[in-house]
């Protein structure tokens, strides 16, 4: 079975590629600026390009990670294919591109998984099943609502969009997670000062966990699983409380961090959701006879990748 990881330098694709990779499927990764040796280049922004590399690659999957994931308005060019360094780049990326691929894969006959979000809800009344009414309130959560509109838009497509929460987990630098990133502050000794959101609930998920339910998802009845899904761990967290798991886990002070426990005022207050949490009952379901949902322990991870010894 062959399988197009997109995205594949990224966070998740990265561990999904090297998930496939180690259940032996014929598994080709895609990047573009961050290509390696071990990924294909290519600017999926580029259609004709990316329709020549589908045509000759023939995929029976394509798990499409690729997409802009800061919640701001416009990402630099320099992130960008050439294509679409002088256009509306975010909106282009995260929907123009979903929907292409959705269309190759009604033209070759593939399956399409699309990594949609919980950003594509408001915060205000969780939990969010599947089927929930979509009202994203920061304009990434926009453009990956119209993906998923994009993507399942196509008729006679074989397409799933996967919501997945904030992640965290392996990688080159902290700052490439929103998670991970709060290790480098607790563990900034310098003097200075920050403040944590204490306001808003996340639920961090592994993207290990996510890679391995991928997996096992492409084994699954292709007539049974259902055009959304939720996968997310369980565990809520604010932001403060993963410093407070990191600085038990280190042994480090964290007074140089002050919990933010306000609602967010002006522009802040439409930025980021409270509580955008997943229902997964459908996909637990879905999953039963392959192991479930098969979700880490925040804390637990977290102790086995820093090498602490909990005991």
């Amino acid at each position: 079975m062959k399988v197009i990881v997109t995205g594949a330098s990224g966070v998740l694709g990265k561990a999904t590629h090297i998930a496939y990779k180690a259940a032996h499927y014929d598994v080709t990764g895609l990047a573009y600026l961050r290509a390696t040796d071990h990924l294909e280049r290519l600017d999926l922004t580029n259609f004709p390009e990316t329709e020549a590399f589908f045509e000759i690659t023939r995929p029976d999957w394509v798990i499409h990670c690729a997409a802009e994931r800061r919640p701001g308005t416009q990402p630099h060019p320099s992130f960008l294919g050439p294509a679409l360094r002088t256009k509306q780049a975010l909106p282009q990326l995260n929907v123009d591109v979903c929907q292409h691929l959705a269309e190759l894969g009604m033209k070759l006959k593939f399956t399409l998984i699309y990594i949609s979000t919980d950003y594509v809800f408001d915060g205000t009344s969780p939990p969010y099943l599947p089927s929930s009414v979509t009202n994203p309130v920061n304009f990434y959560g926009k453009t990956k609502r119209d993906g998923e509109l994009a993507v399942l838009g196509v008729q006679g497509a074989d397409s799933v969009v996967l919501r997945v929460p904030v992640l965290y987990g392996p990688v080159s630098e902290n700052s490439e997670s929103a998670i991970n990133i709060l290790l480098d502050i607790v563990q900034d000794q310098s003097g200075k000062q920050y403040k944590m959101d204490h306001y808003a609930t996340r639920y961090p998920t592994n993207v290990v966990d996510i890679a391995n339910f991928l997996v096992r998802l492409t084994t699954a009845n292709l007539s049974l699983i259902p055009p959304i899904l939720h996968y997310s761990a369980p565990e809520p967290y604010t932001k403060f409380e993963i410093c407070l798991v990191f600085s038990g886990l280190l042994g480090m002070p964290i007074d140089h961090i002050t919990p933010d426990a306000d609602e967010p005022t002006g522009a802040a207050a439409v930025s980021r959701p409270r509580d955008c949490q997943l229902y997964t009952r459908e996909t637990e379901d879905l999953m039963e006879s392959v192991g479930g949902l098969g979700t880490t322990g925040f804390e637990e991870w977290w102790a086995r990748y820093l090498g602490v010894n909990k005991s």
